[in-house]
């Protein structure tokens, strides 16, 4: 069967990541979000995929364009102007003919095991539409399902209101006929009325998802993602390349190709050390910390449940706790990421002009690619910092009003 992975959103409320690469390109666990969901395509069995680009494009065509070990058959497909997940869809139309079933997959969408397996199997026993359905925390956001006695949805709610909630929601996995291009042009791109013409029409069943299951929508979205991915961990996995000086090793640590580990660290895991890393001397690595590709972490420092992008500097004596740092970020020694109000309120981040509540009692900071952090910096619970922003040397961030430095 072929897929349609659709990885050409913008994903505005990702920021500050959004602004320099799309959501398939964010990196957890040590890999691209777009390089699991391919690798649990593999494994369930296809072997071409058709994927849409659009926002950032040239991230993704650069990172094939490197030659992307995946064991398939890859078309990239430009979404051009077309608007929205339907405009992405009816983009790939001629890569599929008459008579066929597609696998259609949103890429910034993760699960704890194979999902997609699961739904091919489901389609597998009517050789019918299918979406996968799971359980969420809050199922506000998303597309409220309705099922029957025989699997078959019966309702569909795009954005319900409180007395409209279901238990399920869609998860952005579905089995759908190659007819299901003319039923969503009919519908004017729009998916959710295309869904629901399906579902009124030739039907759409549903395929139960009970493991976890999570939709990338804000950037501490990334660290519950990490954490999915690690949690799977079993063993220590060290490249023989590697240069371990005295180092103490507790628990899952991946360490790849190239890495050097200096004297009196000690690792914690889950734990992912990149190709080419250096962590320095007497460094603190605890658990559901990914350092990315040729990054370094100076010495004396202490990191824990973040996501460190490939190429970043991270200063001596430094706390990194629960952020996400982002491709060649440059942070000064001595820097602290606090991560949670002194009231032990729910962090909350600004993201554009909204404050969001995060729902989440220890955040640290989002700092998008190529910004520069000084030395003894300070930066507060839910602090956000732009692609390529400029933090001078000691100062508290974000500043406040009427204080210097």
């Amino acid at each position: 069967m072929k897929a349609l992975v659709l990885a050409g959103g913008r994903g505005g409320n990702m920021a500050p990541f959004s602004q320099t690469r799309p959501n398939p390109m964010i990196p957890v666990a040590g890999r691209y979000m777009i390089d699991h969901t391919l690798e649990a395509l593999r494994h369930a069995g296809v072997s071409l995929v058709n994927l849409v680009v659009g926002h950032k494009q040239e991230v993704i065509r650069d990172h094939f364009g490197a030659g992307h070990p995946s064991e398939m058959t890859i078309n990239l497909v430009d979404q051009g102007k077309a608007p929205g997940i339907g405009g992405a869809i009816l983009a790939a139309r001629p890569h599929f003919v008459p008579g066929e079933h597609f696998l259609l997959v949103y890429a910034d969408t993760l699960a704890g095991a194979n999902i997609f397996s699961v739904t091919m199997q489901s389609f597998g026993l009517r050789n019918e539409a299918t979406a996968a359905i799971c359980l969420t925390r809050s199922s506000q956001m998303y597309g409220n399902v309705y099922i029957g006695a025989d699997m078959r949805i019966t309702k569909m709610v795009e954005k319900p209101k409180n007395a409209d909630l279901g238990n399920y929601v869609l998860a952005g996995v579905f089995v759908l006929p190659v007819t299901f291009f003319d039923i969503l042009e009919k519908a004017g791109g729009d998916m959710e009325k295309a869904l629901i013409r399906q579902v009124s029409g030739d039907g759409l069943h549903a395929a139960i998802w009970e493991d976890n299951w999570l939709d990338m929508a804000y950037p501490w979205d990334v660290l519950e993602a990490n954490r999915i991915i690690m949690d799977q961990w079993t063993e220590a996995s060290i490249h023989h390349s590697v240069k371990l000086h005295n180092t103490i090793i507790h628990g899952p640590v991946k360490i790849c190709e190239g890495a050097e580990v200096s004297a009196g660290v000690v690792l914690e895991g889950p734990a992912y050390i990149g190709p080419g890393a250096f962590i320095g001397h007497n460094t603190l690595i605890r658990p559901y910390a990914c350092i990315g590709a040729r990054s370094v972490v100076g010495h004396g420092a202490e990191l824990k449940n973040c996501v460190i992008f490939p190429g970043a500097l991270i200063g001596g004596l430094s706390f990194i706790g629960d952020s996400v740092v982002g491709e060649n970020v440059d942070i000064g020694t001595g820097t602290m990421t606090i991560n949670r109000n002194l009231d032990n309120t729910k962090v909350q981040v600004k993201i554009g002009k909204n404050m969001m509540e995060t729902g989440m009692e220890k955040l640290g900071s989002f700092i998008g690619d190529g910004a520069r952090v000084g030395a003894s910096n300070i930066l507060a619970p839910g602090s956000m910092l732009e692609a390529g922003a400029l933090i001078p040397h000691n100062v508290s961030y974000p500043r406040r009003k009427g204080r210097e430095g």
